[in-house]
């Protein structure tokens, strides 16, 4: 799977309301912001999406202008993406234009997870990719 694959089944993930922990590097160093929250740690970035993926529905997440790169087992992107959800908690909907950009790993699929990402997906070599870093910004005053 390449690293473009790899943000649109995470973006496809976020859509469907399915796990996204699992796109992100098991790593204290996992660093993850969003419009409102940094998240520091793998551990802390699966709360929180996990918290997400319960209390938002009616993901819509539109990418418009991605752009990608690689060198080696790193890897970074930078996106335009219309995005707009529903908080089931507080029955608001939202929606921003807004830019992401992150850096992504190689890592090996054994010995990082159940093998495979979200797809079931590895590279020729058993690998897949993880993210280390997202950034989630609007382009909007708020």
């Amino acid at each position: 799977m390449t690293v473009a694959d790899t943000i649109e089944a995470y973006y496809a993930a976020l859509r469907a309301g399915d796990p996204l922990a699992p796109f992100f590097l098991d790593s204290p160093d996992t660093v993850k912001f969003g419009l409102s929250e940094r998240l520091d740690g793998a551990d802390a970035v699966a709360e929180a999406l996990r918290t997400q993926t319960e209390t938002t529905r009616a993901w819509v997440v539109e990418s418009t202008d991605r752009h990608t790169g690689q060198r080696g087992e790193t890897a970074w992107f930078a996106d335009s993406v219309f995005m707009g959800w529903t908080d089931v908690e507080r029955a608001i909907r939202f929606e921003f234009d807004t830019r992401w950009s992150g850096t992504l790993v190689r890592v090996d699929a054994e010995t990082e997870g159940a093998g495979g990402d979200e797809t079931g997906e590895t590279d020729e070599n058993g690998h897949e990719w993880r993210f280390a870093s997202m950034h989630v910004s609007t382009t909007e005053a708020l």
